[in-house]
């Protein structure tokens, strides 16, 4: 068969198949009276035997050391290929990323493509100081999904503080990736998450919020009732007094409470709740003075009949810290 049939039937150029005899992978057994390459069926089926190993990413070195080494053994290469392979994909998919986050930051001309690559490559970059600068600068500039990556893999506390101003800009957008980020299985990065969500000001952010509040971490549930406390959603009362009780950001904890005290039915239940607090056998006396404390601030009867009782208190640290809080209440002027 000629070199030109070869060609249709087999699908690789005669220009292939001419640097094919010219590496000596495929000569053709013979010649026409012409003088044309005459190729044997056997060169066919090694032709394809070439093209199948091409196909997996050999290069031709490679593949003349599998057809002409009996003892070659095909597992180190293959291992490797899929090394290669593993890392061309990265690469592919890195740079699918960044077009699509280009193509939806709707640029105008090529000025806008520039800048609002610089401003990715900024968000990537190994110095701190760079990659703040262009979150300062990513608010409409850069799609939000771009601004959550960055911020759920920031370990600086000044940038991540940047990138979470810049979504707080940018609307609820990023909300739905932020709320799978508060579900990862990593502490950090549901961390970061919450703690994001915790800064943007809309509604939305508060459902997203709420729920945090059933979340397995307890390091989330607690970044989300602080949050929730100045929004007034008295869902976040239990997780507040157990934050007070374990002495953990507790003073935030007790400030979250008197923001949610200010709606009066919502201080007769905050109130009621820290009282069956400090009336529990298993909660430690320096608990009971700083619920004791979180009282202070609560207005109401309730919280008023609940000092006076705990000025009586056997522990006299706790009776003492109710005493000055009511002598505080009595001199401060009504409102």
């Amino acid at each position: 068969m000629l070199i030109g049939e070869v060609a249709r039937r087999s699908g690789v150029s005669a220009r292939m198949l001419r640097h094919y005899d010219s590496l000596g992978l495929v000569r053709p057994t013979g010649r026409s009276g012409a003088g044309y390459r005459e190729y044997s069926s056997e060169d066919i089926r090694l032709i394809f035997q070439i093209e199948s190993l091409r196909s997996l990413g050999l290069s031709l070195r490679d593949v003349r050391r599998a057809l002409d080494d009996p003892g070659f053994a095909p597992s180190a290469l293959v291992d490797d290929l899929i090394r290669q392979t593993r890392e061309r994909i990265a690469g592919e998919t890195e740079l699918l990323t960044r077009l699509r986050r280009i193509g939806a930051a709707e640029p105008a001309d090529w000025e806008d493509v520039l800048q609002t690559i610089a401003l990715l490559r900024g968000l990537g970059s190994e110095s701190a100081g760079r990659r703040q600068r262009a979150a300062l600068a990513s608010v409409g500039e850069v799609p939000v999904e771009a601004l959550v990556e960055a911020v759920l893999s920031e370990s600086d506390p000044i940038v991540a503080g940047a990138l979470r101003w810049a979504l707080a800009q940018s609307g609820d957008g990023g909300l739905a990736l932020l709320a799978e980020g508060i579900g990862s299985p990593t502490a950090e990065v549901r961390r970061r998450a919450v703690e994001s969500v915790a800064e943007i000001p809309h509604a939305a952010a508060t459902d997203v919020l709420r729920d945090a509040l059933a979340n397995s971490d307890i390091v989330v549930r607690r970044y989300a009732a602080l949050a929730l406390g100045p929004r007034g959603v008295a869902d976040a009362v239990p997780t507040l007094i157990d934050m007070i009780v374990e002495e953990t950001k507790d003073v935030d904890a007790a400030d979250a409470l008197t923001l949610l005290a200010a709606d009066p039915a919502l201080a007769d239940q905050i109130a009621t709740r820290l009282v069956a607090c400090l009336a529990q056998d298993s909660v430690a006396p320096t608990a009971r003075r700083r619920l004791t404390e979180a009282l202070a601030d609560i207005p109401g009867s309730i919280a008023v009949r609940a000092l006076r009782d705990l000025s009586h208190d056997d522990d006299r640290p706790v009776a003492l810290t109710a005493t000055s809080i009511l002598a505080l209440r009595d001199a401060a002027p009504a409102p």
